[in-house]
């Protein structure tokens, strides 16, 4: 049995966040249902690489997919009937949009007293700028991420991935499951959510509040150096590729530096202690890019393995599937679908004794639609057809 199993989930969100939170509740059991709305479908589906919508096989994986219109008198009696056999509603609607349509707290909490109900959005439900528009981009250009990623004297850069939705999906499972704890274990009610995608990037950046409330300075850009300890960068080899070094402790740059035989630098007040490392990393980098530049990839993987150096070669995903190590872990596993098999990672976290399970990639638009409403209104045939022609699902 998997750790969720019985577990009823309504989703009504689109693109990543939801997408994700949804995904990593339904490996592990629950009973995900998409939503999507009929003759449109989730803008995923449309992220294609050849043709292919991977993103919408990964993120749509093991969820029953339906449609249905909502906003629409008879799509909004229906999916408030079918609201209280569903433990947790998912949405991703920009915040008021809901209670535009008459669906806000109060009335979906009387509806159903037990309901957990996520709200993922851009800039959280609440606050003047909650209207803004809440996609990842704009995000992750706005907590500071940006600002301090990139070269001192380059432009800010954004991730080529959607990090601040995949946070804010960590965040929101794991909210999801303090809910559901209170909820079983003391007797509790249901509860809303609220999880902005700024606000789950933004508490990854630690102590930035702290460092600029006490300083007044703003820190910004300088590359892959570390203001905390030295040396710590990527650094390329001689046959130009790269290895990424960590000196977070002093007993780590000192087993590196004598390692690479720059065991002479500890002896210079300049590179003595972690601090002055810190305060002449220019000097320590030319130094640190000259030892590894003289090596090839291999060589340096070799000493860095032989001294078990603090250091690895900065991995493409050509690379990671090579690696013994991750194929031995089944890191990634192909799963069948009507186009082929598609590539994805695995369930994570493992547990021992109640695993999750990869059982379908996400599949056609309104795949389970036929089979979900005559199971769960008992509908016929004709009537799902009578729905389907009056733009209902």
């Amino acid at each position: 049995m998997r750790p969720l199993e019985g577990l009823r989930v309504l989703d009504l969100t689109r693109l990543v966040a939801g997408g994700f939170t949804g995904m990593l509740l339904a490996d592990f059991g629950a009973e995900v249902v998409k939503v999507e709305r009929p003759g449109v479908g989730d803008p995923l589906r449309n992220w294609t690489n050849e043709g292919r919508p991977f993103w919408w096989q990964v993120y749509g994986r093991n969820k029953k997919t339906i449609t249905l219109n909502i906003t629409a008198p008879e799509g909004m009696a229906m999916f408030k009937e079918m609201l209280p056999t569903f433990d947790v509603l998912l949405d991703s609607f920009v915040p008021g949009k809901m209670e535009s349509w008459g669906l806000d707290w109060d009335t979906l909490h009387a509806l159903h007293p037990k309901l957990i109900w996520l709200r993922i959005s851009g800039w959280g439900q609440t606050g003047p700028g909650s209207q803004r528009p809440g996609f990842g981009t704009l995000v992750e250009a706005s907590t500071g991420m940006a600002a301090m990623t990139g070269e001192a004297d380059g432009p800010p850069l954004l991730p080529s991935f959607p990090i601040g939705d995949m946070v804010s999906g960590l965040y929101a499972c794991n909210a999801i499951m303090f809910a559901l704890y209170h909820r079983h274990m003391h007797d509790g009610e249901g509860q809303m959510i609220d999880v902005s995608l700024f606000e789950s990037l933004f508490s990854l950046l630690g102590p930035l509040p702290a460092e600029y409330a006490a300083t007044g300075k703003v820190r910004l850009r300088q590359g892959s150096r570390s203001k905390n300890s030295g040396p710590r960068g990527a650094y390329q080899t001689s046959d130009g590729e790269w290895i990424a070094v960590s000196g977070s402790t002093p007993k780590m740059a000192e087993t590196f530096l004598t390692s690479y035989g720059l065991a002479g630098l500890l002896a210079d007040e300049r590179f003595a202690t972690n601090e002055a490392r810190v305060r002449h990393v220019e000097a320590l980098d030319t130094a640190v890019q000259n030892a590894i530049g003289s090596l090839t990839l291999a060589e340096n993987l070799e000493l860095i393995r032989k001294n078990k150096i603090t250091a690895i070669h900065v991995q493409t995903i050509a690379d990671i599937e090579r690696d013994p190590h991750w194929r031995a872990r089944q890191l990634t596993v192909d799963v069948p679908s009507d186009e082929g098999a598609v590539r994805m990672h695995n369930v994570i976290p493992r547990l021992s004794g109640t695993p999750g399970e990869i059982r379908w990639p996400g599949g056609r638009f309104e795949a389970h639609t036929d089979e979900f409403y005559q199971q769960q209104f008992g509908l016929s045939a004709e009537q799902i057809k009578a729905l389907r022609e009056k733009g209902i699902i």
